[in-house]
C-alpha cells in the first residue's frame, strides 16, 4: 500500500511531529514498506494455528512468586537526603 506524503503529514500532525520535506518523503516509503508487510501477514491461512501467548514455547522465564523479608526502614533509607519516620521525604508538587 502506497502512501501520500499528505497521508504522512496528516499523521505526523496526530502525533504532533514537525517533519522536514525529506523526513515526510522518507516515512512515506517506510511506511508503505510497513503496511505491505502486514498485507503479507494478512493474506497467510492461520486457521489450523493455535493461539499462542508467547512467540517462543519456552516455560516461563520468570521466578516463582514467593514472598520474601524486605529491607528494614533504616537500612532502605540510609542514604536518603530527607526522611520522614520510615519514608522518603519529596518536595511537594501540587498545591
Amino acid at each position: 500500500m502506497k502512501l501520500t506524503v499528505e497521508q504522512v503529514r496528516h499523521v505526523a500532525t496526530l502525533a504532533r511531529l514537525s517533519l522536514t520535506s525529506e523526513e515526510e518523503a522518507r516515512y512515506a516509503e517506510q511506511l508503505s514498506a510497513i503496511l505491505d508487510a502486514v498485507n503479507q501477514l494478512q493474506e497467510l491461512d492461520v486457521s489450523g494455528v493455535e493461539p499462542t501467548s508467547h512467540a517462543t514455547l519456552a516455560s516461563s522465564l520468570l521466578r516463582e512468586d514467593v514472598t520474601r523479608p524486605s529491607l528494614p526502614p533504616e537500612k532502605s533509607l540510609a542514604n536518603a537526603p530527607a526522611k520522614v519516620g520510615t519514608s522518603f521525604a519529596v518536595p511537594k508538587i501540587l498545591e
